[in-house]
C-alpha cells in the first residue's frame, strides 16, 4: 500500500466517523429536547443527561472535522535511510524477535488501525509517547517502548 492510498483510507475513515458522530449528536439533541424528556420533578435529570450526551457527540464530531481537514491538507513527504522521521512517515519497526510494527506518523487519529496486505498500519501522532520517541530517528536507530511495565526494544528498519 502506498502512502497516497493510506492517506485516502484515513480520510475515508474519518469521513465515515464524522457522519456517524454527526448523526449521533443530532439524535441525542432531539432526545434532549423531546417533550417526553421534560422533567416531571426536580429530581428528573433525563433531559440534562441527554444534553450532555449531545454535547459530547458534537465535540467529538468537531474533533473529527479538525482531523479531517488536517489530513486533507497533509503533504506526504518522501523519506530515505538518511531522513529523520517526521510527520507523514510510514515507519517499520522490528523487535528483537523479528516481529514488525508498521506505523504512520499523522497529525491526528492516533490509534486508528488500517488493514494492509503486508500487515496492519497503526496511526500514531507526534504527541503520543511512541510518536515523540520516533521523531528525528533514522533507519538503524533503536528505541524502547514501555507497555504496562514491559519494555520492548525496537529498531527502525524502514522509513517511507
Amino acid at each position: 500500500m502506498t502512502k497516497t492510498e493510506l492517506l485516502a483510507i484515513i480520510i475515508s475513515t474519518l469521513e465515515a466517523d464524522l457522519k456517524l458522530f454527526f448523526t449521533a449528536a443530532k439524535a441525542a439533541h432531539e432526545a434532549a429536547t423531546h417533550e417526553e424528556c421534560a422533567p416531571d420533578n426536580k429530581y428528573d435529570t433525563t433531559a440534562l443527561e441527554a444534553s450532555y450526551i449531545a454535547q459530547g457527540q458534537a465535540n467529538r464530531a468537531q474533533e473529527i472535522r479538525v482531523a479531517l481537514e488536517a489530513y486533507r491538507n497533509l503533504v506526504l513527504q518522501n523519506f530515505d535511510d538518511e531522513s529523520p522521521i517526521r510527520l507523514s512517515a510510514l515507519v517499520i519497526l522490528e523487535d528483537e524477535e523479528g516481529n514488525q510494527r508498521r506505523l504512520f506518523l499523522g497529525p491526528y487519529g492516533g490509534g486508528m488501525k488500517i488493514p494492509a496486505a503486508a500487515g496492519e498500519i497503526v496511526v500514531i501522532t507526534p504527541g503520543s509517547p511512541l510518536g515523540r520517541s520516533l521523531l528525528g530517528k533514522q533507519v538503524g536507530d533503536e528505541l524502547q517502548t514501555e507497555d504496562h511495565a514491559l519494555t520492548t526494544a525496537f529498531t527502525v528498519v524502514q522509513v517511507v
